[in-house]
């Protein structure tokens, strides 16, 4: 039978469907990106707003992943079921052979934050020595502001957290650091400085039953991170831009305004040189 260039046409087509389908699904897969309720403590407006932020700068479908715990965020770094993340400067140190830099939250003019020790209003506590046989809060075990600092600064005395507190409880969740100490189910907690200034503005009734009474250095602000081995990806290359310009659309304005911060910026891994440290005190 003859075959026409009609003919040969149809059957190159068909052949072809499967890998444009395949194809065409890989375009269309959303862009995956982590975080975790430690940080945002799952308050719906900003994540929807980060999400619509990152569409409208990436030009593509944005999948938020959430995870309870920062050890889980690092391990769907490290295994690929995400493309990126927001993370601590503790968990991206600890990987940092295999992650990378993709931008560095600005907040108050600077890239940086603190540690804040806290007790509820009325305790008359001055210092974290005046805590011993108290119950303590944390958020993960490996947040910085939420553990390492009061672990370092316990160990330099030769202590740790299970020695010095009668008990501890991870919260994972710095907003349920600060409500465990305004609620007195513990009498103190170790809290991310700029999210308890952020409830300062917000739920100022809630930080009002707490107190502030030490606060660290300055320290490396929660970064932006992908896997190192995929940072020319275009996806990741265009989620590192969108980052960078979210001062330039009104959708990433609005989550800037949300979540308080300035910008963000490229940043390096000098600015967690004092995590580095403290994490030093806690391997002798």
């Amino acid at each position: 039978m003859a075959c026409t260039r009609r003919d040969l046409l149809v059957g190159a087509v068909a052949l072809a469907a499967p890998f444009l389908s395949r194809g065409a699904m890989a375009q269309a897969q959303p862009f995956r990106f982590a975080l975790t309720p430690v940080f945002l403590d799952n308050d719906a407006a900003i994540i929807s707003t980060l999400r619509a932020a990152l569409a409208r700068g990436m030009g593509q479908d944005i999948e938020l992943v959430q995870r309870r715990t920062y050890q889980e965020i690092s391990g769907a770094l490290l295994d690929g079921s995400v493309d990126a993340a927001w993370t601590c400067g503790y968990p991206y140190l600890q990987h940092r052979a295999e992650l990378q830099l993709i931008g560095v939250p600005v907040w108050r003019g600077r890239p940086l934050y603190q540690s804040y020790l806290i007790v509820g209003s009325g305790d008359a506590a001055q210092s974290l020595s005046d805590l011993r046989g108290a119950v303590h809060a944390f958020s993960d075990p490996d947040s910085n502001s939420g553990f390492l600092v009061t672990a370092s600064d316990l160990a330099k005395a030769g202590e740790t957290p299970e020695q010095f507190f009668s008990r501890v409880i991870f919260t994972y969740g710095h907003r349920n650091v600060v409500r465990s100490v305004a609620g007195g189910l513990t009498r103190s907690g170790s809290v991310d400085g700029y999210v308890w200034e952020a409830l300062a503005l917000a739920e100022p009734d809630l930080t009002a039953r707490t107190r502030v009474i030490a606060r660290s250095e300055w320290l490396g602000f929660p970064p932006f991170v992908a896997r190192r081995d995929r940072i020319a990806e275009r996806g990741v290359e265009t989620c590192r831009s969108a980052l960078l310009g979210l001062g330039d659309t009104a959708e990433g304005r609005e989550v800037l305004r949300l979540l308080y911060l300035d910008g963000v910026i490229a940043g390096d891994d000098s600015l967690f040189d004092g995590i580095a440290r403290r994490m030093a005190v806690m391997a002798r």
